[in-house]
């Protein structure tokens, strides 16, 4: 089985845990994630340079709060 841990607001946590996590765009649970392409946002062009809002990320529902996160903060683990 493979386990998806992210660092939230500074916690690495258990995303599988949560019955109710979705992640990325289509909203699909952390390990369907994984295995589906693990789909980031990740411009090949960006529209201003040095943005926040222009960097890397994954969108994280988790204990009914919404994350955005840089995808280095999501480790994958195999039992």
């Amino acid at each position: 089985m493979k386990k998806v841990y992210a660092c939230l607001a500074g916690n690495w946590v258990c995303l599988n845990d949560d019955p109710e996590c979705v992640m990325g765009k289509h909203r699909v649970k952390p390990s369907l994630w994984y295995e589906e392409d693990s789909v980031i946002y990740a411009p090949s062009k960006r529209e201003k340079e040095n943005a926040y809002w222009e960097l890397d990320y994954v969108h994280i529902f988790y204990h009914n709060k919404d994350y955005r996160i840089n995808p280095i903060f999501i480790q994958i683990v195999e039992e």
